[in-house]
């Protein structure tokens, strides 16, 4: 039976392999459970079972680079779990992303003149923004553990979606500039057949598509961020 001493050792050991929060916890029940089983098995004290623990999952805590989202090296373990999960959330944002790009691609052909569609670009684009702020807002009461910065015991973020808060700001940005702009060459190249820009129709219509999957993207990592902080009430209390 592990005490509540020990369950604390193993998490102070969880904590210096700079593991978040929401990934150590979830390790931690993996590792108690095979300290009980090993203690159980061979009969042998918590320290002796630990240190079999330890040693067996060695081989998961070297660090590793994972640029795009972190700016220092992670345990390879927590990467693994990071790209697992992150894979899940871009096939979910990529869907609503080729569910708006035709949309667009319907409301040109709906539109009665250039000016109606650009009516209809920026109020497209603009929900996208729209929705990230009105997530950001409402969720003022975690703002705190959002920042990239915000550790617990100085060492842990509290969740892997921690890092995103940078990109979902460079992609609002990104995505406002797109939406004071007007979507002509699209409306002109398939309802006037003027194909003299084609440059321009491939950047009215791709990059806001690619925006679009990006700002979906940090949203759903907002909302799993928030999630992870719910379960992990008693580490809030203690920050």
């Amino acid at each position: 039976m592990i005490t509540e001493e020990q369950e604390n050792k193993i998490t102070d050991y969880l904590v210096a392999q700079e593991l978040s929060l929401d990934i150590l916890v979830e390790i931690r029940d993996h590792m108690i459970s095979q300290i009980s089983d090993i203690q159980f098995n061979e009969n042998i004290n918590f320290e002796e079972a630990f240190l079999k623990v330890k040693e067996s999952w060695n081989g998961e805590f070297i660090m590793v680079n994972y640029l795009f989202f972190y700016p220092t090296k992670i345990p390879l373990i927590a990467k693994g779990i990071i790209q697992e999960k992150y894979s899940v959330l871009f096939k979910k944002s990529l869907i609503v992303g080729v569910l708006a790009f035709a949309v667009n691609l319907l409301l040109i052909f709906i539109s009665g003149n250039q000016k109606q569609y650009d009516l209809f670009f920026k109020l497209l684009n603009g929900s996208f923004v729209l929705a990230t702020i009105l997530i950001w807002i409402l969720n003022y009461k975690i703002w705190k553990y959002i920042k990239a910065d915000f550790k617990y015991k100085g060492k842990s973020l509290y969740t892997m979606y921690q890092q995103n808060l940078g990109l979902m700001v460079v992609c609002a940005s990104s995505m406002t500039q797109v939406v004071i702009r007007s979507g002509h060459y699209a409306y002109e190249f398939f309802r006037e057949q003027n194909y003299t820009d084609v440059p321009g129709v491939l950047v009215t219509l791709i990059l806001p598509f690619v925006l679009q999957v990006a700002l979906v993207f940090v949203v759903f990592n907002f909302i799993e961020h928030k999630k992870n902080l719910v379960k992990m009430q008693e580490f809030l209390k203690s920050a």
